[in-house]
């Protein structure tokens, strides 16, 4: 398992370095840092001296790659490349063109965005798969046409329908829920609950048409059938047998994800106004603040990389004859 795990640490070394030049190119190269102090100052007649001057406030005055007014190693360390982008390996994010520390803010949100995360991959994970068990169950009957019609009406509608509608009957016209916000401690449950029901029944038709598909394959194998002239009963060949090799692309799905939830749902962060990771890269990206918009990129890099580790482990964990190897 160590030997695995270091291997695959070796890996990713240069995957995250193509990912950081990469992102790099694309904000420094293709958008100069004269470009970057002219959306930023805003002004249509913007001198060269203001330009300069904000350059140097935030450090963009430095040569890209390399400079030859330094000696040796500082040639290569005192450019904007070290300095902005390979000291986010030792997690060093740097502040915002506001003058934020990015590190203080991304722990501040991460909690906020867990409180919504982890309850809908949690609960959506276990409706989803009961609710594709079910309809397997009944299978070739009317109450499993009657979950495809609905899985698939629940597919076609469009997830900004989901939280008009769930603000407006739950919020605003029963007013059981708070339409927007966030409260910190234990209130926060009365701000999070709405916008975790409107994501987990928005995630159910797609979500339990997938698992339903695995376990009718799985439903068909010859396993099954060994296992229905044995005598055993239909519930406990699905919930034993069905369910345990269909982990595997359970795990798949389930476990890849895992670094998406982290940062944030755009989306329902924004209309329900929680101040998380997906409502901070919003922000940024409105800003033009390419210095916290570089940083969710390597963290989301890493954070995919430690989604694909934890997949092959869960591999191991879920069927004996996988070996991390």
């Amino acid at each position: 398992m160590i030997a695995y795990l270091l291997r695959r640490l070796r890996d990713a070394i240069p995957i995250l370095l193509g990912v950081n030049l990469l992102t790099f190119m694309l904000f420094f190269v293709v958008n100069t840092p004269d470009d970057m102090a002219r959306m930023h100052l805003g002004a249509k007649h913007v001198t060269e001296q203001a330009i300069t001057q904000w350059k140097a406030e935030h450090g963009y005055d430095l040569p890209l790659f390399y400079n030859a007014a330094q000696p040796q190693m500082s040639a290569l360390t005192d450019t904007v490349f070290f300095n902005k982008s390979l000291r986010m390996f030792a997690l060093d994010f740097g502040a915002s063109d506001d003058g934020r520390d990015i590190a203080h803010e991304i722990k501040t949100r991460a909690g906020p965005s867990l409180a919504i995360a982890v309850p809908v991959f949690v609960v959506g994970l276990l409706v989803n798969i009961s609710f594709a068990l079910m309809m397997v169950f009944f299978r070739a009957t009317y109450l499993d046409r009657l979950g495809v019609v609905l899985t698939v009406i629940l597919m076609s509608v469009s997830g900004l329908f989901y939280i008009i509608a769930g603000q407006f009957l739950l919020a605003k016209l029963w007013r059981w829920l708070p339409i927007s916000g966030f409260a910190p401690g234990i209130d926060a449950w009365r701000f999070v609950l709405l916008p975790v029901l409107i994501s987990i029944v928005g995630g159910l038709g797609s979500g339990a048409r997938w698992y339903r598909s695995i376990f009718l394959e799985e439903i068909g194998k010859d396993y099954v059938r060994t296992a229905r002239a044995k005598g055993l009963s239909e519930p406990r060949i699905l919930f034993r047998h069905v369910l345990q090799n269909g982990m595997i692309p359970i795990l798949t799905g389930a476990v890849v994800v895992l670094p998406l939830l982290f940062m944030g749902s755009l989306l329902t962060e924004s209309f329900f106004g929680i101040p998380g990771l997906g409502s901070y890269i919003i922000d940024a990206i409105q800003a033009q603040d390419f210095a916290i918009v570089r940083a969710m990129v390597f963290i989301g890099a890493v954070l995919y990389i430690i989604g694909l580790w934890l997949t092959d482990i869960a591999y191991s964990w879920a069927d004996p004859r996988v070996r991390l190897s």
